[in-house]
């Protein structure tokens, strides 16, 4: 079904000078993701939501009632299509392997090459530190954010907690006339 509304709507998110990065259907919520260079803001989602309502409900694709969402991709993207994964060569994913595949089936590392038929990942997460698996080995997948450095470990002893405590102990002993 998904794959009947991409070329369907595709024209239109377009036309509002938007990419079309994935169609979904799940649970009765049709899953619209747009994006452009530089992200997309409110605006652009409340256009991109109006021109997808339109033809959704003049070509009327989808038996049944359904509820649209129009989103961006987030920082965390899910990867589908081999466009998706070409996009993000270079980037940190985690990729989850079906059943039936050899190996690990939780991976993470960087995709380091992408084609038409598989991927490159350079992980630590196999001994050869090179996986390469066909778009049909892979459950799911997606790129991976990075929040940024860990917090100092250590907890209360940390410098700031030492001076907030030192502060709150001259408090304590200022007394009043």
């Amino acid at each position: 079904m998904t794959e009947d509304l991409f070329p369907i709507l595709e024209p239109v998110v377009a036309g509002a000078g938007l990419e079309l990065v994935d169609v979904e259907l799940k649970s009765g919520v049709v899953v619209v993701t747009v994006d452009r260079v530089g992200g997309v803001d409110l605006e652009a989602l409340t256009d991109a939501n109006r021109v997808v309502s339109a033809v959704l409900d003049e070509r009327d694709p989808i038996s049944g009632p359904y509820t649209l969402e129009v989103s961006s991709p987030g920082v965390e993207r899910t990867l589908r299509i081999p466009a998706h994964f070409v996009k993000a060569v270079g980037e940190t994913v985690t990729v989850k392997t079906r059943p039936q595949v050899v190996g690990p089936r939780r991976l993470k590392g960087t995709l380091s090459a992408a084609d038409a038929d598989c991927i490159e990942l350079t992980t630590e997460d196999v001994p050869e530190g090179r996986i390469r698996l066909s778009y049909s080995d892979m459950d799911r997948a997606r790129t991976v954010f990075a929040w940024g450095p860990k917090p100092p470990s250590g907890g209360a002893k940390s410098g700031a907690a030492r001076t907030t405590t030192k502060t709150t102990e001259k408090r304590k002993q200022v007394t009043t006339p």
